[in-house]
């Protein structure tokens, strides 16, 4: 559900988010009706994308973006993610398993999760038992299948950072 604010915008001719383009790219509505709160302001989850196939990334970083995520970084190998998170906050990481470098996922996900205390989410084609307990020092938050669509891929890292606040 939009705003109401964003739809009055639209129904008197400005633009669908003129009033609020200042408020930058990082910043979502969100609702809090199962509180009983008003609409209010919050800070979209900072998200790491670890994917080396280009047009998958690509795709995903635009799905992920338009459900009102902050993908902050998008990472081709185990090197890249583990620079980018010593540097910028995340929320949680989106994780191949297999990367064209010497590391693959799961060592990547396991380092972020003891240095940095950064959780990810699975998306893999290679989702067997060994797999799955070599990846279990890593706590990931789930696991999506490849191939897969986008929007499973959102209702994945959704319902990832819901479990991440509840844990909180």
């Amino acid at each position: 559900m939009i705003p109401e604010r964003i739809a009055l915008a639209s129904v008197t001719g400005e633009a669908a988010w003129g009033p609020f383009a200042a408020l930058g790219p990082s910043c979502v509505f969100a609702r809090d009706d199962q509180m009983g709160g008003a609409k209010g302001l919050a800070i979209a989850p900072a998200l790491l994308l670890v994917e080396d196939d280009f047009l998958l990334a690509a795709t995903a970083e635009s799905a992920l973006r338009d459900a009102g995520f902050d993908v902050r970084e998008v990472a081709t190998s185990a090197e890249e993610a583990l620079n980018a998170a010593s540097t910028t906050p995340f929320t949680l990481a989106v994780m191949d398993i297999r990367l064209a470098t010497r590391k693959d996922g799961i060592e990547c996900a396991i380092e972020l999760w003891k240095r940095h205390g950064l959780r990810s989410i699975f998306a893999t084609a290679h989702y067997d038992d060994q797999t799955r307990r070599r990846a279990e020092p890593a706590q990931p938050l789930a696991w999506l299948h490849k191939p897969y669509t986008m929007t499973s891929l959102v209702l994945a890292v959704s319902n990832a950072v819901d479990q991440l606040g509840e844990e909180q």
